[in-house]
């Protein structure tokens, strides 16, 4: 018996459409398996001349559980929110100096966790970090994605004035640190036709920084039970860019499931415990309890689908959000602020209610004493915008390596890069049948064919 991979799954691994995989499966492009429970999916082991696949198969993983900090490299984070990312970032070793967030009740939640921390509360454009110039090794913030001016016409700093990216920018120049980090959405890539990533780059050059080739990671890779994708754009100064190199983390070993999430095992020790959560009124209850484990409004009555959807019932689109109930077997969808909106739904899968609160967490992987402050909907908010913390985890450890190397470049020695030498573009993957797959991939270029 292999590692399973279901059909899902293996689209969202791959970046292609569900009915694609499905017509792999249909056609035997690939040796089509089903597991213990009947879900159709192949064994990851016969898959292993895929990229993505193959990365998981030879993981490193393990290895990189093992990164220590040369010496306790210091950190500043702006828009915290409710922890996501700042709790990655300390179990990879770095200590936090400041962490500044807007949102009282996500503060609070800071504070309650970690007393230590110091966390300056309120709006960002009205924190001065002069005070720690030179004396911070690294810096993050997952700024949101804004539109930026046009009326420069080099596509610069000025050109972000009134953004929070502007805001991150300016704790950067302000600060100096060696090595700075933004996260965002993947739309960040397409945003404004392009136009809002290339002043970003502009900005990190003007500020000293040289990018590493901005990547999108996504969750279910890197042992989260959540199909959520998020931009990592790494940059370092440029007085050690040349002596340094950034490897990104290697992703787990397999995908994590609701199973994962909910029930005691490889991710968690304990079922998850009982928590607050929202209810369904009667009437949406009555609905969802005709959708299967899995399902959404297409598995509904033709004239329940009419009387629940409204006029989206007549809109184009998938509307896969709609009434959906998510699947034991397969990671979540992407958590949003709230799980009962209409739109994005996101049900139990075998009871009908909307996700707890700890459920929700679980999701995003934080610890179950990791406690959350405010409203219901003010902590369901806070879990829902978060970085997932194993995420932050892998990214981190990958940051820590970096910053090793940074230590010795400190210290008069010279790092040990060792970098293999990837492509950082899409690439093209035959295959059996002569069928050819774009892949966001970054492996060697010996090791497949390529278009």
């Amino acid at each position: 018996m292999g590692t399973f991979l279901s059909t899902s799954n293996l689209a969202d691994i791959m970046g292609v459409s569900l009915a694609t995989v499905q017509k792999w499966y249909e056609s035997g492009t690939y040796p089509a398996r089903t597991n213990e429970r009947e879900r159709k999916g192949f064994f990851m082991e016969d898959l292993a001349m895929l990229p993505p696949v193959r990365a998981m198969l030879h993981s490193k993983w393990a290895e990189e559980l093992y990164v220590t900090p040369a010496r306790a490299f210091t950190s500043i984070e702006l828009f915290a929110g409710g922890g996501g990312l700042a709790l990655g970032m300390e179990k990879a070793g770095f200590k936090h100096v400041l962490l500044n967030e807007f949102d009282p009740y996500a503060c609070q939640t800071l504070r309650t966790n970690r007393p230590e921390w110091n966390v300056v509360e309120g709006d960002v454009a009205g924190v001065d970090f002069t005070p720690w110039r030179d004396k911070v090794d690294f810096l993050s913030g997952g700024f949101p994605c804004q539109a930026f001016s046009y009326a420069g016409k080099k596509g610069g700093l000025n050109d972000t004035r009134g953004t929070l990216f502007f805001q991150l920018a300016r704790a950067v120049k302000e600060v100096r640190p060696k090595v700075f980090m933004g996260e965002n959405v993947k739309g960040l890539l397409s945003h404004d036709e392009g136009r809002t990533l290339d002043i970003i780059k502009n900005v990190v050059a003007e500020l000293g920084y040289t990018l590493v080739e901005p990547r999108v990671l996504k969750a279910v890779m890197y042992q989260v039970p959540q199909k959520r994708e998020r931009l990592i754009l790494v940059a370092i100064r440029n007085d050690y860019a040349d002596k340094v190199h950034f490897e990104w983390p290697s992703p787990y070993g397999r995908v994590m499931t609701l199973r994962d999430a909910f029930c005691a095992g490889e991710l968690y020790a304990t079922d998850v415990p009982p928590s607050p959560g929202q209810k369904y009124p009667q009437g949406k209850r009555e609905v969802m309890e005709m959708v299967p484990e899995g399902g959404d409004w297409r598995n509904l009555p033709e004239e329940v689908q009419k009387r629940y959807m409204g006029a989206s019932f007549y809109l184009g689109g998938g509307k896969t959000g709609m009434a959906r109930r998510l699947a034991m077997d397969e990671p979540s969808l992407t958590l949003t602020c709230a799980p009962a909106q209409k739109q994005t739904e996101r049900c139990h899968p075998t009871e009908t209610r909307p996700l707890t609160v700890r459920e929700y967490a679980r999701i995003q992987t934080f610890p179950d004493k990791w406690e959350f402050a405010g409203t219901l909907s003010a902590q369901y908010k806070q879990i829902g915008n978060a970085v997932p913390v194993n995420l932050a985890w892998a990214v981190g450890r990958s940051l820590m390596r970096l910053m090793n190397q940074v230590e010795q470049v400190d210290r008069g020695e010279t790092p040990d890069t060792r970098k293999d030498e990837a492509r950082k573009h899409d690439v093209h993957y035959y295959t059996p049948q002569g069928e050819v797959v774009q892949l966001a991939c970054f492996e060697p270029e010996s090791e497949y064919r390529q278009g």
